[in-house]
């Protein structure tokens, strides 16, 4: 054998020690992968046993409640809205003249004589308050789809611009009629988490008060005194929806009133076809037949005892103490 063949015979253990080594490191950083994965996959929280304790849930990121608030905020705002045909979209909010007859008027300006401004800021929402008759062809007032969302809107800007200022202002909510449904779709809407308030300020609602709520259900709510079964016209009407052009009948209120259900009060008369709707036949004579009610002697006469009392109270009497004790209780 030649020199020049021994040579390089005698190299080939060197590279196959080389490729033995580079062998040797790939298996040692697989192996170091595989430990950091077992690792992170036992160091990983195992997840809750089907019926045990749960997870403690996110921390809220709603910001805390200030301890302060602006000198010019009052400590409650008595948002009050009118029913039907007792209310304007330019009335003063802080002196209604629209309509001197009007229902809440006997509740609200008891509660500004009782209270300071500073005690309570009673506000009546300013709206058309309008319900056209659909069965009557020559009636060209605004529908009762545009009344009632001008009141809602307004009503819910008075509140979220008050929360805005006011962070530790608290609510009473009150209505009649139109204005109960008004009122009522925005307690449902505050007590299911959709606003105006932010969810957790709903404990600032101190109470809602309804005197012959269109979308009342019997025992959904506080009922106040003698209250008959059934249900309201809008719950009773919910079945034909948007069948006549202008006149929505919503039906009963999605999640009822929430948290707030049981600060909710519901006054009703027997007979009064607002709160208490007969069994539907014709949707068209039905529907003509709730826009009429307004001017019904039970519906019209909640000022009074002659259809409605509680210990001597009319209606009227018995919402303004119910409200002028929850004020009272803050100052």
């Amino acid at each position: 054998m030649s020199k020049r063949k021994a040579s390089r015979k005698s190299g080939s253990p060197f590279r196959r020690l080389g490729k033995a080594a580079l062998i040797v490191a790939a298996l040692a950083i697989a192996a170091l992968i595989l430990i950091v994965i077992l690792v992170v996959v036992l160091l990983k929280p195992a997840p809750p046993e089907p019926g045990g304790p749960p997870t403690a849930p996110p921390k809220s990121s709603a910001p805390e409640r200030p301890d302060t608030q602006p000198a010019d905020c009052s400590d409650v705002l008595a948002l009050v809205v009118p029913g039907t045909w007792e209310s304007s979209a330019r009335d003063d909010p802080h002196d209604p003249t629209a309509n001197k007859r009007s229902l809440m008027l006997k509740v609200s300006s008891q509660l500004q004589e009782k209270f300071p401004e500073s005690t309570a800021d009673v506000y009546t929402v300013p709206y058309m308050a309008k319900f056209r008759n659909p069965a009557d062809i020559g009636d060209r007032q605004a529908t009762y789809n545009t009344s009632r969302a001008q009141g809602k809107r307004r009503a819910e800007e008075k509140i979220s611009k008050t929360s805005e200022h006011c962070p530790l202002t608290k609510y009473v909510l009150m209505g009649f009629s139109q204005g109960a449904v008004i009122v009522g779709d925005i307690a449902s809407d505050i007590g299911n988490g959709r606003g105006p308030l932010p969810e957790q300020d709903q404990d600032l609602v101190l109470g809602v008060g309804l005197i012959a709520d269109g979308r009342r259900q019997s025992g959904q709510q506080n009922d106040v005194g003698p209250s008959p079964k059934g249900v309201g016209a809008e719950v009773s009407l919910g079945g034909v929806g948007s069948l006549i052009p202008g006149t929505t009948m919503t039906g009963a209120r999605s999640g009822g009133f929430g948290s707030l259900q049981e600060r909710t009060y519901s006054i009703c008369a027997k007979g009064d076809l607002i709160c208490e709707a007969p069994t539907v036949t014709s949707p068209l004579k039905a529907i003509g037949q709730f826009a009429n009610a307004a001017t019904n002697p039970v519906h019209a006469m909640y000022a009074t005892t002659r259809y409605w009392e509680l210990d001597g109270d009319t209606a009227t009497q018995w919402m303004t103490a119910w409200a002028s004790g929850l004020i009272r209780e803050q100052t």
